[in-house]
């Protein structure tokens, strides 16, 4: 199967280089790309490109491709799609960002459904950092198709191990929600709070990402996997995270630079108003929004979750 990837960022860049790793060819789509070279110096300093990997900025050209890899912004994505819906009829189309649009409240899956019906949506999620698949680092991801046997075959490498699930819902969910709660970690670890303030948080976000994935009709095992609970460890704990490094500088009360993409501070966003409107139930998710929009400070939201009603685990 003929592979392009679309979107010459980080993480884009660095599933390019492993997949054109064993010789098959890659394209790797960006908008501006032509003084890139055989190294993404900008986005990924220090990874050459193997000799199958070939870039272009000509999007007409990288998506007459099978699969197309679509390595865009979550926020980007519905625009991204609609502008070039015409290139994308019957593609399989594969999104690997992470997050809920904040105009729709619909996350990848559904976006590529709305927007290019006759397309096949697939979702690539899991505990991963565009430095270690770009370096060959063993790395293990959910992909989310259905039906998608050939699909997972044809994505696997020597060091990215694709695990197959069905539930599309799932999968970007847990994807998404993960943001949130790295964000409320790295404040914590920020405002120095302390380790087990940080345990805490990962536990009861997991709760809360459960709670608000069922609402939605996913599969609880699916939280319980690598796109889920395995991606929520790895981003609440590594300072490589945006999202945790983005709480991180909330934290120390700091301002984080404004062309850094954080998908969790629109991630809470939507999922807060969409809770709030099904009366679920997501208190660290209230808060990040709280903090992040600064109407409360960290140590009222501190003070918000500890007073809650005490009740069973």
């Amino acid at each position: 199967m003929s592979i392009s990837i679309l979107g010459a960022g980080a993480f884009g860049t660095a599933l390019a280089i492993s997949m054109a790793r064993d010789g098959r060819p890659v394209t790797l789509w960006g908008r501006d790309v032509t003084d890139m070279g055989r190294e993404n110096t900008r986005r990924l300093p220090g990874h050459g490109f193997p000799d199958s990997l070939r870039v272009t900025s000509d999007l007409a050209e990288a998506a007459l491709s099978e699969i197309l890899l679509l390595a865009t912004p979550m926020q980007q994505l519905t625009g991204f799609l609609e502008a070039n819906e015409t290139l994308f009829h019957r593609k399989v189309l594969v999104a690997t960002c992470k997050g809920i649009d904040m105009q729709s409240g619909l996350g990848p899956a559904e976006i590529i459904a709305r927007t290019v019906p006759d397309a096949r949506p697939a979702i690539l999620s899991g505990p991963s950092f565009a430095v270690d698949i770009a370096a060959g680092l063993p790395t293990a991801l959910t992909l989310a198709v259905r039906d998608g046997g050939a699909i997972q075959a044809g994505l696997s490498t020597d060091n990215l191990r694709l695990y197959r699930s069905s539930d599309l819902i799932g999968v970007e969910l847990g994807g998404a929600l993960k943001n949130v709660i790295a964000i409320a970690c790295g404040i914590a670890m920020g405002a120095g709070l302390g380790e087990s303030a940080r345990a805490a948080l990962i536990t009861r976000g997991f709760a809360e990402m459960q709670r608000f994935a069922a609402l939605k009709g996913a599969e609880p095992e699916t939280l319980a996997g690598l796109s889920g609970f395995g991606d929520l460890v790895l981003t609440c704990t590594s300072p490589k995270s945006r999202n945790y490094a983005f709480g991180q500088m909330l934290g120390r009360g700091e301002t984080p630079p404004d062309n850094t993409t954080v998908e969790g501070r629109w991630t809470a966003k939507a999922v807060s108003n969409l809770a709030q409107n099904a009366e679920i139930d997501m208190p660290i998710t209230d808060v990040v929004v709280g903090i992040v929009d600064q109407h409360i400070t960290i140590r009222e939201g501190v003070d918000m979750l500890l007073s809650r009603p005490l009740k069973e685990e």
